[in-house]
């Protein structure tokens, strides 16, 4: 399943810039990742400091 970003993210941008295939983008209020693109690497997970994003 693809990761989804959950509201604790606070819009800092880290995980956008660890993501292979560019899923992440900027969204309304926080960032959010493209289910369709999403290749369920993990990568942004491990750079986010609040742990917002999650495997769904």
């Amino acid at each position: 399943m693809a990761y989804k970003i959950s509201d604790d993210c606070v819009s800092c941008g880290a995980c956008a810039g660890e993501c292979p295939v560019s899923a992440i983008s900027e969204g309304d209020g926080k960032y959010v990742i493209d289910a369709d693109a999403c290749v369920e690497c993990g990568a942004c997970a491990g750079v986010c400091p609040v742990g917002a994003p999650s495997a769904e």
